[in-house]
């Protein structure tokens, strides 16, 4: 098992929720990365031969064990996140669009778990254009707002937005994410926001419009963690008040802790860190009230 170093990134629309929960300092925390595999940028192994090293130094090592031969990097990035403000209004491309704009070989797709509901009670998802030359009008007069649909959503809802849709979560939102592919966000509207040095945020509308289908839109399904959600590349599973929990899977899972204790190879695991469990591994673990399980999908690979 690996147990991995929690990466705190303080946003532009971040909050102080992430701070309470999972103990770390920061009011405006937008992610809290339990595991991220990326150039430049990785959590740090705790445990093990390999602690001190971080996972994209060591991911090298083993990926070909479990079919992962193929991705430079561990395919999932696991977080909290935060809006304390609306984040942008933003699409990520497709396999074909990632091809096209970025010379990558995969897109981007994400799923979120509320485990706090947004203050309006709807989050930004999909189109309002009917036809593709309303598209280019409300493009060029950047009425993106208007352009912008909503999906209603409540505390325990889980959404997965397929690459291509138009999409953004909202203020008094904090989920649990599940991001797999690139990395790339195209953004169309960022609400005229400056950082500290009074700099807006970069927008990619030409990238952004490539990559956008207006015939997409989520749907937000309540979880109760009966059974694992299973995605085309991932799935996850939701695990409340458990003592134990082992990998009976043929691949590795990701156990995200969210609320509760969990010890394990000697080391108290913080609230908001993953442990990365080998098939047959077992954690021990003490009072866990919420938690989840992510891995890639065999089929997919």
């Amino acid at each position: 098992m690996l147990i991995l170093k929690r990466i705190i990134h303080s946003t532009i629309w971040g909050g102080p929720k992430i701070s309470k929960l999972a103990g770390v300092e920061g009011d405006n925390i937008g992610h809290l990365y339990s595991l991220y595999c990326r150039e430049g940028i990785s959590n740090e192994i705790l445990n093990g031969e390999w602690r001190g090293k971080c996972l994209n130094d060591v991911f090298p090592l083993f990926k070909n064990e479990f079919g992962l031969g193929h991705f430079e990097f561990f395919p999932l990035t696991l977080a909290l996140t935060e809006a304390h403000q609306n984040l942008s209004i933003q699409v990520h491309p497709n396999d074909k669009a990632a091809s096209e704009l970025e010379h990558k070989a995969r897109g981007k797709r994400e799923s979120w778990y509320f485990i706090d509901a947004p203050t309006s009670g709807t989050i930004i998802n999909g189109c309002t254009c009917s036809d593709l030359p309303q598209k280019k009008m409300m493009i060029e007069q950047e009425r993106f707002m208007e352009m912008a649909d909503t999906l209603a959503v409540e505390q325990g809802d889980y959404v997965f937005v397929e690459p291509g849709t138009l999409h953004a979560i909202t203020a008094g939102s904090l989920v649990y994410e599940i991001e797999e592919g690139s990395d790339f966000t195209y953004r169309f509207y960022d609400y005229d926001r400056t950082d500290s040095q009074g700099n807006k945020r970069e927008l990619h509308t030409a990238k952004a419009d490539a990559a956008l289908d207006i015939n997409l839109k989520s749907v937000s399904r309540k979880y109760d963690g009966t059974t694992e959600i299973k995605e085309k590349t991932y799935s996850t599973k939701l695990i409340k008040n458990t003592e134990t929990y082992t990998n009976e899977s043929l691949g590795i899972e990701c156990f995200t802790l969210v609320n509760g204790h969990l010890t394990c190879d000697g080391i108290d695991v913080p609230q908001g860190a993953t442990v990365m469990l080998w098939p047959g591994e077992t954690l021990d673990t003490c009072n866990v009230d919420l938690a989840f399980v992510s891995k890639i999908m065999k089929d997919s690979l």
